[in-house]
């Protein structure tokens, strides 16, 4: 149970008390909604005379852990116009569009990210467009995304976390041959801006809730797809710099090269998804450090049997060098889950992260896992975490009362892996080691309703209590952040 302070202010309180009323009147409505899903369309039986269609590609078992869900490629808001239903445009085939718009409203009481625990509460609106040619001129195809991200009513400076006004998300040529390893087992070659999930999202990963998008120009190769029993990506990229009002472009002193594979012909018992990350770092002015940081690491996960338990792994080592200092770190991660055969479909799951920090900023090793280009929202909904410096396990729980409504909660404690180290987003550091390594506790929840097939409204809440390393290191008040989100897209 969470105990409201009788030191807050008003506004506090009843920021906490509208937060509740308001998660507790999408249960209500959920829950009197009739329908268990969307209708399903009347079987049919189909002709004697009609000719057996192709066999589709299997789908192999995907991972359940928290965060691991790969965005698809296109993204999932896009469709094939031939696929809407639209009239006149049946036999489009070959145009790929898409539309997407998110409105969020944030009100975040006594934030650690800010230096003096500010409270503040802002409007972030995003908006993606895409267009793809594919099947016209095979094997040459093209594909461009199309993204806008604002703030308003902020007391704070804009951030490139927050805001990039009409932007290019992605621009890219492809060849791409359908069959050219067997049936369904294509490979593409794409050149130009590029933006996507690789592995389980952990070092790589295009961002869902952060307003903003990581972009990478560059070279890919990918062999194979999600439902091959095998797959290899290949990148050579610039990771993108992002400016508020101006147009972004690659960051020609950084370059980040990886392979990835994934290996699901066992996906009954295993799958097997082995990387390797090289960023490259050469900087032209003295003020910055060089860096070259490898990243060799192994996610496996599948089912137990027919258990209903389902199990995630992910390990990763780091060496290379760190301006003068030599880089060795290490981070891991595993998550055990049981989905209960029920109408509600329940799955319970425990997880436990770590990931090393720096022991020692004087010494000639640099010890602290770099994430690379992680999206951090699925390790707590305050998003004050990231696999670095990091000991967290954490219990969750997920349902789903109707086909239309799910809910999600979570409990983790927080703890450093180096006492010595900073708590790594908030940057708060006692290089001493005195003042503990309990950073505190987190209660999150997370309510989704489908309230049309094109339309999703999102409301969450995160409650931090702070532990001894905030309480001997700085102010050290618990903290409350609400939001409130609705999603538009144009197909279903």
């Amino acid at each position: 149970m969470i105990c409201i302070r009788t030191s807050r202010s008003a506004w506090n309180v009843w920021s906490r008390a509208s937060t509740i009323a308001m998660m507790m009147a999408l249960i209500h409505a959920a829950l009197n909604d009739s329908q268990a899903g969307y209708a399903a369309e009347p079987a049919t039986s189909q002709p004697a005379s009609r000719p057996a269609e192709p066999p589709k590609p299997r789908k192999p078992f995907t991972s359940k852990a928290a965060g691991a869900r790969l965005d698809s490629e296109p993204p999932d808001y896009v469709r094939t116009l031939s696929e809407t239903g639209l009239p006149a445009v049946e036999d489009f085939d070959w145009l790929e569009f898409g539309l997407q718009h998110r409105s969020r409203w944030d009100y975040r009481d006594d934030d650690y990210r800010s230096d003096v625990l500010d409270n503040d509460s802002q409007f972030l609106l995003r908006s993606r467009g895409y267009i793809g040619i594919k099947k016209l001129i095979d094997p040459l195809r093209f594909g461009f995304e199309f993204q806008d991200a604002r703030q308003f009513g902020s007391r704070f400076p804009e951030t490139n976390r927050d805001v990039d006004e009409a932007d290019i998300l992605q621009l890219f040529t492809e060849l791409y041959f359908e069959d050219a390893l067997g049936e369904h087992e294509p490979l593409r070659f794409q050149f130009g801006r590029l933006s996507m999930d690789l592995v389980d999202r952990k070092i790589l990963g295009r961002n869902r809730f952060r307003n903003t998008t990581n972009a990478f120009d560059g070279f890919r190769v990918r062999i194979g797809e999600p439902a091959s029993d095998w797959e290899v990506n290949v990148l050579a990229v610039q990771p993108v710099e992002r400016f508020s009002v101006h147009f972004d472009h690659g960051d020609d002193e950084r370059w980040l090269y990886a392979v990835t594979g994934a290996w699901r012909k066992w996906d009954t018992l295993i799958v097997l998804e082995p990387y390797y990350f090289i960023l490259d770092e050469d900087r032209k002015t003295p003020a910055q450090a060089d860096r070259e940081i490898h990243t060799l690491g192994l996610h496996v996960f599948g089912p137990i049997g027919t258990t209903g338990f389902d199990y995630d792994a992910d390990t990763a080592f780091q060496f290379g060098d760190d301006g003068d200092r030599s880089h060795r770190a290490f981070a891991t991660y595993g998550e055990v889950g049981y989905t209960a055969k029920h109408a509600w479909k329940p799955r319970l799951s425990f997880s436990t992260s770590y990931g090393s920090g720096d022991r020692d900023p004087n010494d000639t090793i640099s010890g602290r896992f770099d994430r690379l280009f992680a999206p951090n929202h699925y390790r707590s909904t305050s998003d004050y975490w990231s696999w670095q410096n990091v000991i967290n396990p954490k219990l969750r729980i997920e349902f789903r009362p109707t086909g239309k409504f799910r809910i999600d909660a979570a409990y983790g404690g927080y703890w450093l892996a180096s006492d010595n180290d900073a708590w790594a987003v908030p940057g708060r550091r006692d290089t001493s080691g005195d003042s503990g390594n309990f950073v505190g506790q987190e209660i999150e929840i997370c309510i989704r309703y489908q309230l049309d097939p094109r339309i999703e409204i999102e409301t969450g809440y995160s409650y931090f209590m702070p532990g001894s390393f905030v309480k001997n290191s700085g102010p050290a008040d618990d903290s409350d952040y609400f939001y409130v989100a609705t999603s538009f897209r144009l197909f279903k």
